[in-house]
Protein backbone atom coordinates (compact mmCIF):
# COMPACT_ATOMS: atom_id res chain seq x y z
CA UNK A 1 0.00 0.00 0.00
CA UNK A 2 0.66 3.16 -0.86
CA UNK A 3 0.56 6.94 -0.46
CA UNK A 4 -0.67 9.10 -2.94
CA UNK A 5 -1.42 12.97 -4.15
CA UNK A 6 -2.73 13.05 -7.33
CA UNK A 7 -3.12 16.59 -8.78
CA UNK A 8 -5.56 17.06 -11.87
CA UNK A 9 -5.13 20.30 -14.10
CA UNK A 10 -7.71 22.96 -15.02
CA UNK A 11 -7.32 20.85 -18.43
CA UNK A 12 -7.45 17.45 -17.02
CA UNK A 13 -10.91 18.28 -14.88
CA UNK A 14 -11.96 21.06 -18.04
CA UNK A 15 -15.69 19.45 -18.04
CA UNK A 16 -18.06 16.72 -16.70
CA UNK A 17 -16.51 13.89 -18.92
CA UNK A 18 -12.68 15.31 -18.56
CA UNK A 19 -13.74 14.84 -14.24
CA UNK A 20 -15.09 11.35 -14.92
CA UNK A 21 -12.16 10.13 -16.84
CA UNK A 22 -9.89 11.35 -13.26
CA UNK A 23 -12.00 9.88 -11.25
CA UNK A 24 -11.63 6.57 -13.19
CA UNK A 25 -7.94 7.18 -12.36
CA UNK A 26 -8.19 7.96 -9.09
CA UNK A 27 -10.44 4.65 -8.57
CA UNK A 28 -7.86 2.66 -9.84
CA UNK A 29 -5.37 3.83 -7.08
CA UNK A 30 -7.71 2.77 -4.17
CA UNK A 31 -8.95 0.15 -5.94
CA UNK A 32 -4.91 -1.32 -5.55
CA UNK A 33 -4.99 -0.48 -2.09
CA UNK A 34 -3.48 2.97 -1.84
CA UNK A 35 -4.32 5.85 0.42
CA UNK A 36 -5.02 8.42 -2.19
CA UNK A 37 -5.44 12.28 -1.31
CA UNK A 38 -6.98 14.52 -4.62
CA UNK A 39 -6.16 18.09 -5.20
CA UNK A 40 -8.09 19.76 -8.24
CA UNK A 41 -7.85 23.34 -10.02
CA UNK A 42 -10.62 25.29 -11.46
CA UNK A 43 -11.88 23.86 -14.47
CA UNK A 44 -9.65 25.16 -17.75
CA UNK A 45 -11.03 29.00 -18.31
CA UNK A 46 -12.99 29.46 -15.29
CA UNK A 47 -10.15 31.59 -12.32
CA UNK A 48 -9.20 33.89 -16.02
CA UNK A 49 -13.55 34.86 -16.35
CA UNK A 50 -13.34 34.87 -12.30
CA UNK A 51 -10.42 37.27 -12.05
CA UNK A 52 -12.31 39.57 -15.51
CA UNK A 53 -15.42 39.59 -13.09
CA UNK A 54 -13.16 41.17 -10.52
CA UNK A 55 -11.67 43.47 -12.70
CA UNK A 56 -14.50 44.65 -14.31
CA UNK A 57 -16.30 45.39 -11.46
CA UNK A 58 -13.05 47.46 -9.60
CA UNK A 59 -9.56 48.11 -10.58
CA UNK A 60 -8.95 48.91 -7.42
CA UNK A 61 -10.28 45.80 -5.53
CA UNK A 62 -9.54 44.52 -2.18
CA UNK A 63 -7.13 41.62 -2.41
CA UNK A 64 -9.24 39.81 0.25
CA UNK A 65 -11.80 39.73 -1.99
CA UNK A 66 -10.32 38.93 -4.90
CA UNK A 67 -9.16 35.68 -3.17
CA UNK A 68 -12.81 34.74 -1.65
CA UNK A 69 -14.25 35.16 -5.40
CA UNK A 70 -11.48 33.32 -7.44
CA UNK A 71 -10.72 30.63 -4.91
CA UNK A 72 -14.46 29.30 -6.00
CA UNK A 73 -13.16 28.21 -9.22
CA UNK A 74 -11.69 24.51 -7.05
CA UNK A 75 -14.51 24.23 -4.71
CA UNK A 76 -16.75 23.48 -7.92
CA UNK A 77 -14.21 21.49 -9.08
CA UNK A 78 -13.66 19.90 -5.86
CA UNK A 79 -17.60 18.88 -5.28
CA UNK A 80 -17.53 17.75 -8.87
CA UNK A 81 -15.05 15.13 -8.05
CA UNK A 82 -16.17 13.89 -4.95
CA UNK A 83 -19.83 13.45 -6.21
CA UNK A 84 -18.37 11.47 -9.00
CA UNK A 85 -16.44 9.15 -7.16
CA UNK A 86 -18.92 8.60 -4.58
CA UNK A 87 -21.27 7.52 -7.68
CA UNK A 88 -18.49 5.45 -8.69
CA UNK A 89 -18.56 3.38 -5.33
CA UNK A 90 -15.42 5.30 -3.97
CA UNK A 91 -16.02 7.16 -0.48
CA UNK A 92 -14.64 10.35 -1.19
CA UNK A 93 -15.06 13.63 0.59
CA UNK A 94 -13.99 17.51 -0.79
CA UNK A 95 -12.06 19.93 1.66
CA UNK A 96 -11.61 23.57 1.07
CA UNK A 97 -8.20 25.13 1.88
CA UNK A 98 -9.92 26.70 5.46
CA UNK A 99 -11.75 23.21 6.23
CA UNK A 100 -7.84 21.15 6.56
CA UNK A 101 -6.44 24.00 7.20
CA UNK A 102 -4.20 24.80 4.98
CA UNK A 103 -2.13 27.57 7.02
CA UNK A 104 -0.55 30.19 4.84
CA UNK A 105 1.10 34.11 5.47
CA UNK A 106 -1.31 36.93 4.56
CA UNK A 107 0.03 37.63 1.38
CA UNK A 108 -3.14 37.40 -0.19
CA UNK A 109 -3.27 37.00 -4.02
CA UNK A 110 0.55 35.34 -3.45
CA UNK A 111 0.32 33.53 -0.46
CA UNK A 112 3.05 30.69 1.07
CA UNK A 113 2.03 28.17 2.85
CA UNK A 114 3.62 27.49 5.99
CA UNK A 115 2.12 24.94 7.40
CA UNK A 116 -0.78 21.81 6.83
CA UNK A 117 -2.69 19.96 9.43
CA UNK A 118 -3.23 16.36 8.05
CA UNK A 119 -4.82 15.29 10.89
CA UNK A 120 -8.24 14.35 10.14
CA UNK A 121 -7.28 13.57 6.14
CA UNK A 122 -4.96 10.94 7.93
CA UNK A 123 -7.91 9.89 9.71
CA UNK A 124 -9.78 9.43 7.10
CA UNK A 125 -7.66 7.20 5.15
CA UNK A 126 -7.95 4.73 8.19
CA UNK A 127 -11.53 4.83 6.87
CA UNK A 128 -10.73 3.95 3.13
CA UNK A 129 -11.59 8.03 2.70
CA UNK A 130 -10.87 9.46 -0.32
CA UNK A 131 -9.80 13.48 0.15
CA UNK A 132 -10.58 15.80 -2.44
CA UNK A 133 -9.15 19.07 -1.63
CA UNK A 134 -9.20 22.16 -3.43
CA UNK A 135 -6.01 23.43 -4.27
CA UNK A 136 -4.80 26.98 -5.02
CA UNK A 137 -5.92 27.85 -1.61
CA UNK A 138 -5.42 28.29 1.94
CA UNK A 139 -6.35 30.39 5.29
CA UNK A 140 -4.49 33.54 6.61
CA UNK A 141 -3.63 34.26 10.03
CA UNK A 142 -6.33 36.30 10.45
CA UNK A 143 -9.34 33.64 9.01
CA UNK A 144 -9.99 34.72 5.67
CA UNK A 145 -9.60 33.02 2.27
CA UNK A 146 -6.11 33.11 0.81
CA UNK A 147 -4.79 32.15 -2.65
CA UNK A 148 -1.10 30.96 -3.94
CA UNK A 149 -1.06 32.77 -7.28
CA UNK A 150 -1.22 31.18 -10.76
CA UNK A 151 -0.44 27.89 -10.86
CA UNK A 152 -0.71 27.36 -7.16
CA UNK A 153 -2.52 24.06 -7.55
CA UNK A 154 0.50 22.58 -8.14
CA UNK A 155 2.18 23.82 -4.71
CA UNK A 156 -0.43 22.77 -2.91
CA UNK A 157 -0.05 19.62 -4.17
CA UNK A 158 3.50 18.62 -3.54
CA UNK A 159 2.71 20.73 0.02
CA UNK A 160 0.33 18.49 0.81
CA UNK A 161 2.09 15.37 -0.18
CA UNK A 162 4.75 16.72 1.89
CA UNK A 163 3.19 17.12 4.89
CA UNK A 164 1.39 13.60 4.66
CA UNK A 165 5.00 11.89 3.91
CA UNK A 166 3.74 10.58 0.51
CA UNK A 167 5.40 8.12 -1.34
CA UNK A 168 4.63 10.10 -4.25
CA UNK A 169 2.70 12.99 -6.01
CA UNK A 170 1.37 12.87 -9.57
CA UNK A 171 0.54 15.93 -11.35
CA UNK A 172 -1.25 15.26 -14.33
CA UNK A 173 -1.52 17.17 -16.84
CA UNK A 174 -2.20 17.67 -20.94
CA UNK A 175 1.33 16.54 -21.37
CA UNK A 176 3.23 13.10 -20.97
CA UNK A 177 5.94 14.30 -18.88
CA UNK A 178 8.87 16.78 -19.34
CA UNK A 179 10.79 16.44 -22.90
CA UNK A 180 14.56 17.47 -23.65
CA UNK A 181 13.28 20.89 -25.10
CA UNK A 182 9.98 22.14 -26.77
CA UNK A 183 8.60 19.25 -28.67
CA UNK A 184 6.98 22.25 -30.96
CA UNK A 185 10.53 23.61 -31.91
CA UNK A 186 12.54 20.38 -32.01
CA UNK A 187 10.11 17.30 -33.43
CA UNK A 188 13.10 15.20 -32.51
CA UNK A 189 12.62 16.34 -28.31
CA UNK A 190 12.77 13.23 -26.31
CA UNK A 191 10.77 11.96 -23.08
CA UNK A 192 12.65 11.83 -19.85
CA UNK A 193 12.37 9.17 -18.24
CA UNK A 194 13.94 10.33 -14.73
CA UNK A 195 15.05 13.93 -13.49
CA UNK A 196 16.43 15.31 -10.83
CA UNK A 197 14.80 18.27 -8.46
CA UNK A 198 17.59 20.17 -9.55
CA UNK A 199 17.44 20.60 -12.57
CA UNK A 200 13.98 20.30 -13.02
CA UNK A 201 13.83 23.54 -10.94
CA UNK A 202 16.20 25.52 -13.04
CA UNK A 203 14.06 24.02 -16.18
CA UNK A 204 10.82 25.74 -14.34
CA UNK A 205 12.69 29.00 -13.82
CA UNK A 206 14.37 29.04 -16.77
CA UNK A 207 10.67 28.62 -18.81
CA UNK A 208 9.95 25.20 -18.91
CA UNK A 209 6.03 25.48 -18.30
CA UNK A 210 5.35 21.86 -17.47
CA UNK A 211 5.42 22.34 -13.57
CA UNK A 212 5.50 25.66 -11.42
CA UNK A 213 8.84 26.75 -10.18
CA UNK A 214 7.40 26.77 -6.28
CA UNK A 215 6.20 23.54 -6.16
CA UNK A 216 9.54 21.90 -7.67
CA UNK A 217 11.16 23.68 -4.55
CA UNK A 218 9.26 22.23 -1.91
CA UNK A 219 9.35 18.84 -3.41
CA UNK A 220 13.61 19.49 -3.89
CA UNK A 221 13.41 20.86 0.31
CA UNK A 222 11.55 17.77 1.46
CA UNK A 223 12.35 15.22 -1.01
CA UNK A 224 8.52 14.40 -2.89
CA UNK A 225 9.05 12.15 -5.33
CA UNK A 226 7.30 13.64 -8.17
CA UNK A 227 5.38 11.89 -11.07
CA UNK A 228 4.16 14.25 -14.80
CA UNK A 229 1.70 12.41 -15.95
CA UNK A 230 -1.12 12.76 -19.06
CA UNK A 231 -4.61 12.54 -17.85
CA UNK A 232 -5.36 11.42 -21.58
CA UNK A 233 -2.80 8.59 -22.70
CA UNK A 234 -1.79 5.86 -20.18
CA UNK A 235 1.84 6.00 -20.73
CA UNK A 236 4.76 6.17 -18.11
CA UNK A 237 5.21 9.60 -17.64
CA UNK A 238 8.47 11.60 -15.91
CA UNK A 239 9.89 11.24 -12.17
CA UNK A 240 11.48 14.14 -10.47
CA UNK A 241 13.51 12.44 -8.17
CA UNK A 242 16.58 12.98 -5.41
CA UNK A 243 19.96 12.78 -7.73
CA UNK A 244 20.74 9.89 -6.03
CA UNK A 245 18.41 7.72 -8.04
CA UNK A 246 19.17 8.63 -10.91
CA UNK A 247 21.87 5.58 -12.02
CA UNK A 248 23.72 6.88 -15.18
CA UNK A 249 23.44 11.01 -15.22
CA UNK A 250 23.18 12.73 -18.79
CA UNK A 251 25.49 15.45 -19.32
CA UNK A 252 22.91 17.60 -20.84
CA UNK A 253 19.46 16.64 -19.45
CA UNK A 254 17.76 19.64 -21.28
CA UNK A 255 17.43 22.82 -23.31
CA UNK A 256 14.93 25.65 -21.84
CA UNK A 257 14.00 28.89 -22.94
CA UNK A 258 12.46 32.05 -22.04
CA UNK A 259 10.96 34.80 -24.56
CA UNK A 260 9.99 36.95 -21.21
CA UNK A 261 13.38 38.52 -21.12
CA UNK A 262 14.59 42.03 -21.81
CA UNK A 263 17.84 43.71 -22.03
CA UNK A 264 19.30 46.81 -19.83
CA UNK A 265 22.70 48.39 -20.39
CA UNK A 266 23.74 51.56 -18.73
CA UNK A 267 26.19 52.83 -20.41
CA UNK A 268 29.45 54.95 -18.48
CA UNK A 269 28.66 54.36 -15.29
CA UNK A 270 31.42 55.08 -12.59
CA UNK A 271 32.91 52.25 -11.05
CA UNK A 272 32.67 53.29 -7.45
CA UNK A 273 31.39 51.57 -3.94
CA UNK A 274 27.54 52.31 -4.12
CA UNK A 275 26.47 52.73 -7.76
CA UNK A 276 24.98 48.80 -7.70
CA UNK A 277 23.04 50.12 -4.80
CA UNK A 278 22.15 53.05 -6.74
CA UNK A 279 20.79 51.12 -9.76
CA UNK A 280 19.17 47.78 -7.99
CA UNK A 281 18.04 49.28 -5.11
CA UNK A 282 14.89 51.02 -6.43
CA UNK A 283 14.25 48.26 -9.30
CA UNK A 284 14.21 46.12 -6.15
CA UNK A 285 11.69 48.08 -4.26
CA UNK A 286 9.69 48.59 -6.73
CA UNK A 287 9.42 44.85 -7.50
CA UNK A 288 11.35 44.50 -10.35
CA UNK A 289 12.85 41.08 -10.38
CA UNK A 290 16.64 41.75 -12.03
CA UNK A 291 17.84 38.10 -13.41
CA UNK A 292 21.73 38.05 -15.49
CA UNK A 293 24.04 41.19 -14.31
CA UNK A 294 27.31 41.71 -16.75
CA UNK A 295 29.94 44.22 -15.68
CA UNK A 296 32.31 45.15 -18.01
CA UNK A 297 35.14 47.74 -16.65
CA UNK A 298 36.93 50.23 -19.22
CA UNK A 299 40.40 49.55 -19.39
CA UNK A 300 41.42 52.74 -17.12
CA UNK A 301 38.86 51.40 -14.17
CA UNK A 302 36.87 54.59 -13.66
CA UNK A 303 34.11 53.58 -15.79
CA UNK A 304 31.93 50.44 -16.52
CA UNK A 305 29.01 49.24 -18.72
CA UNK A 306 26.20 47.72 -16.71
CA UNK A 307 23.88 45.07 -18.64
CA UNK A 308 21.40 43.17 -16.84
CA UNK A 309 18.15 41.80 -17.88
CA UNK A 310 14.15 42.13 -16.53
CA UNK A 311 11.01 40.29 -17.89
CA UNK A 312 10.22 41.83 -20.88
CA UNK A 313 6.87 43.26 -19.25
CA UNK A 314 8.96 45.21 -16.80
CA UNK A 315 10.72 46.92 -19.18
CA UNK A 316 8.88 49.80 -19.45
CA UNK A 317 8.98 50.53 -15.31
CA UNK A 318 12.26 49.76 -14.85
CA UNK A 319 13.53 52.26 -17.90
CA UNK A 320 11.10 54.78 -16.58
CA UNK A 321 12.44 54.67 -12.66
CA UNK A 322 16.55 54.28 -13.85
CA UNK A 323 15.59 57.46 -15.95
CA UNK A 324 14.04 59.45 -13.22
CA UNK A 325 16.91 58.01 -10.71
CA UNK A 326 19.88 59.15 -13.20
CA UNK A 327 21.30 61.98 -11.14
CA UNK A 328 22.15 59.37 -8.70
CA UNK A 329 23.17 56.99 -11.20
CA UNK A 330 25.40 58.97 -13.01
CA UNK A 331 25.33 56.72 -16.23
CA UNK A 332 25.83 58.34 -19.96
CA UNK A 333 23.11 56.76 -21.66
CA UNK A 334 20.98 54.06 -21.40
CA UNK A 335 20.06 51.02 -23.81
CA UNK A 336 17.34 48.82 -23.81
CA UNK A 337 16.19 45.60 -25.87
CA UNK A 338 13.37 43.99 -25.49
CA UNK A 339 13.85 41.45 -28.77
CA UNK A 340 15.82 38.96 -27.24
CA UNK A 341 15.56 35.32 -25.56
CA UNK A 342 17.31 33.40 -22.82
CA UNK A 343 18.78 29.97 -24.00
CA UNK A 344 19.60 27.45 -21.18
CA UNK A 345 21.66 24.29 -21.24
CA UNK A 346 20.94 22.41 -18.03
CA UNK A 347 22.55 19.01 -16.30
CA UNK A 348 23.91 17.82 -12.93
CA UNK A 349 26.45 15.86 -15.32
CA UNK A 350 28.15 19.50 -16.29
CA UNK A 351 29.94 19.27 -12.52
CA UNK A 352 32.04 16.64 -13.78
CA UNK A 353 32.18 16.88 -17.25
CA UNK A 354 34.68 19.72 -19.11
CA UNK A 355 33.69 20.87 -22.52
CA UNK A 356 30.04 21.56 -22.10
CA UNK A 357 30.69 25.90 -22.24
CA UNK A 358 32.96 25.40 -25.27
CA UNK A 359 30.31 23.20 -27.05
CA UNK A 360 27.47 25.71 -26.59
CA UNK A 361 29.95 28.52 -28.41
CA UNK A 362 30.85 26.65 -30.89
CA UNK A 363 27.31 25.46 -31.75
CA UNK A 364 26.23 29.17 -32.14
CA UNK A 365 29.40 30.65 -33.79
CA UNK A 366 29.18 27.61 -36.38
CA UNK A 367 25.25 28.93 -37.45
CA UNK A 368 26.21 32.65 -37.12
CA UNK A 369 24.19 33.54 -33.80
CA UNK A 370 26.20 36.48 -31.58
CA UNK A 371 26.25 36.21 -27.89
CA UNK A 372 25.14 39.18 -26.13
CA UNK A 373 25.27 37.94 -22.68
CA UNK A 374 26.43 34.73 -20.67
CA UNK A 375 25.31 33.69 -16.87
CA UNK A 376 26.41 30.34 -15.18
CA UNK A 377 25.90 27.98 -12.20
CA UNK A 378 27.17 24.61 -11.76
CA UNK A 379 24.51 22.59 -13.83
CA UNK A 380 23.50 25.69 -16.45
CA UNK A 381 24.65 27.93 -18.96
CA UNK A 382 22.48 30.44 -20.45
CA UNK A 383 23.17 32.89 -23.07
CA UNK A 384 20.89 35.81 -24.59
CA UNK A 385 21.03 35.85 -27.99
CA UNK A 386 18.60 38.03 -30.87
CA UNK A 387 15.12 37.08 -30.83
CA UNK A 388 15.49 35.88 -34.50
CA UNK A 389 17.75 33.54 -34.07
CA UNK A 390 15.56 31.26 -31.14
CA UNK A 391 14.26 28.20 -32.67
CA UNK A 392 17.57 27.77 -34.77
CA UNK A 393 19.78 27.56 -31.73
CA UNK A 394 17.78 25.71 -29.82
CA UNK A 395 17.59 23.14 -32.39
CA UNK A 396 21.15 23.70 -33.02
CA UNK A 397 22.03 22.88 -29.30
CA UNK A 398 19.53 19.90 -28.89
CA UNK A 399 21.58 17.58 -31.57
CA UNK A 400 25.02 19.13 -30.73
CA UNK A 401 24.75 17.75 -27.35
CA UNK A 402 23.17 14.58 -28.30
CA UNK A 403 19.59 15.31 -27.60
CA UNK A 404 17.66 14.64 -30.39
CA UNK A 405 15.52 11.04 -30.50
CA UNK A 406 16.79 8.37 -32.49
Amino acid sequence: MARIVMKFGGTSVADIGRIENAANRVKREVEAGNEVAVIVSAMAGVTNQLVGYVEETSKLYDAREYDAIVASGEQVTAGLMAIRLQSMGVDARSWLGWQIPVKTNEMHGKARIEDIDTAEIVRRFENKEVAVVAGFQGVSPRGRIATLGRGGSDTSAVALAAALNADRCDIYTDVDGVYTTDPRIVPKARKIDRISHEEMLEMASLGAKVLQTRCVEIAMNHGVRLQVLSSFEDKPGTLVVDEEEIVEQQVVSGIAYSRDEAKITLVKVADIPGVAANIFGPLSEASINVDMIVQSVAADGARTDMTFTVARSDLDRAVELLSANHPGIGYESLLSDGDIVKISVIGVGMRSHAGVAQTMFRTLAEKGINIQVISTSEIKISTLVGEEYAELAIRALHTAYGLDAA
